[in-house]
């Protein structure tokens, strides 16, 4: 008989994902769907039809409930009703230059709803973890050469940032207020700039490069040298689960985790265009840098608690991370696209295994 691995103890079990129609969380529930899990999401309605959570046909394979984080009484009866042994919450507003033109609605939603979700997680007799996912930007970034660790400053200069600084202090809060004698156990985690197949949303890079070169346009690129903790969304997915299901009845792995790619070299925004232009034909330009809103130019993570105590490890290089993004965008008109998931999975999967890792042995 093979031996069972981490991750089948998500079949048969109740997993509740809010923003599953996001990018990340439309990842998630694929993974999840496709261990035997029962998935339940919760989120807004998809933006643009080219969303992975549409061209993968999500909504017919799992169940599915269309709503706000801010709407405490919908969140309620829904999490009352199902009862889940997990929860990931992912909902969020995830964009810096969105948190200048609507901040009030950010902190709403990234603060707010985080809030929520913990509150309305309190009368689950069946739950066993959360696991919040913020957001590598929660730091206060002092444009330092070496990564933040999971102890370092929270802050932010911009609404986005902070607003997942204070949702990390919010998590933190409840946390000691509300489950210190609970046996569930609330994770907050903390992710590079996650890129892969799927991903449409504006001002992000990886999405802006792949509408231009639909639309055979010329990318406009503002801040070329702006380095950042590229990974593939598989990656830090990895991280979520484990500790969802290690946690269970462990409250040592409470508190928060970084996720990231390895620490000794990072890629600034020219760098993974150069990279993606080897394997496909872009057109770019490179746009005045004066007058624009702040953004941090150099932000790394360390994941050395990760690697010490999840012996998690990311298992992509940046070459490796680059052809999984853009296999993952090459195949978006495809009938089948739901199955090019699954393989990506199982080929990072079987990657992972190869490599001894815990979470896929």
């Amino acid at each position: 008989m093979t031996e069972k691995k981490l991750f089948d103890q998500f079949k048969g079990k109740k997993v509740f994902l809010t923003g599953n129609t996001g990018f990340k969380g439309s990842w998630l529930s694929i993974w999840l769907h496709e261990l035997g899990a029962d998935v339940y999401g919760y989120a807004l309605q998809p933006k643009n039809e080219l969303d992975n959570f549409i061209v993968s046909g999500l909504e017919h394979k799992i169940n599915q409930t269309y709503g706000d984080v801010t709407d405490i009484n919908l969140l309620q009866s829904t999490i009352d009703s199902i009862n889940p042994d997990y929860i990931f919450h992912l909902a969020a507003q995830a964009l810096v230059i969105d948190s200048y033109n609507d901040p009030i609605s950010t902190y709403h939603t990234n603060v707010m709803g985080t809030v929520n979700l913990l509150q309305a997680a309190r009368n689950s007799t069946n739950l066993k973890t959360i696991v919040a996912i913020t957001s590598d930007k929660c730091y206060e970034n002092k444009e330092q050469v070496w990564g933040y660790r999971e102890n370092d400053e929270l802050g932010g200069s911009d609404p986005y940032s902070s607003s997942k600084a204070c949702a990390e202090i919010a998590i933190q809060s409840l946390r000691k207020s509300f489950y210190k004698d609970s046996p569930v156990s609330v994770i907050s985690t903390r992710a590079g700039n996650v890129i892969g197949g799927g991903d449409w949303s504006d001002n992000r890079l990886i999405p802006d490069i792949f509408k231009n070169k639909r639309a055979d346009e010329v990318l406009e690129i503002r801040s070329p040298y702006a380095t950042r903790p590229w990974e593939h969304v598989l990656e830090p997915l990895s991280g979520y689960m484990q500790l969802a299901l290690i946690g269970e009845n462990n409250k040592k792995y409470e508190g928060g985790w970084n996720f990231g790619p390895s620490t000794y070299k990072h890629y600034n925004v020219l760098e993974v265009v150069q990279e993606i232009e080897k394997s496909t034909v872009l057109k770019h330009k490179i746009l005045n840098q004066e007058n624009k809103l702040h953004e941090a130019n150099l932000l790394k993570l360390d994941i050395t608690k990760a690697a010490n105590e999840l012996n998690w490890i990311p298992q992509l290089s940046f070459e490796e991370t680059i052809r999984y993004t853009v296999e993952g965008y090459l195949v978006q008109d495809d009938k089948n696209i739901y199955n090019h998931r699954v393989k990506q999975i199982k080929d990072y999967t079987d990657l992972a295994a190869a490599n001894k890792t815990t979470w896929a042995l």
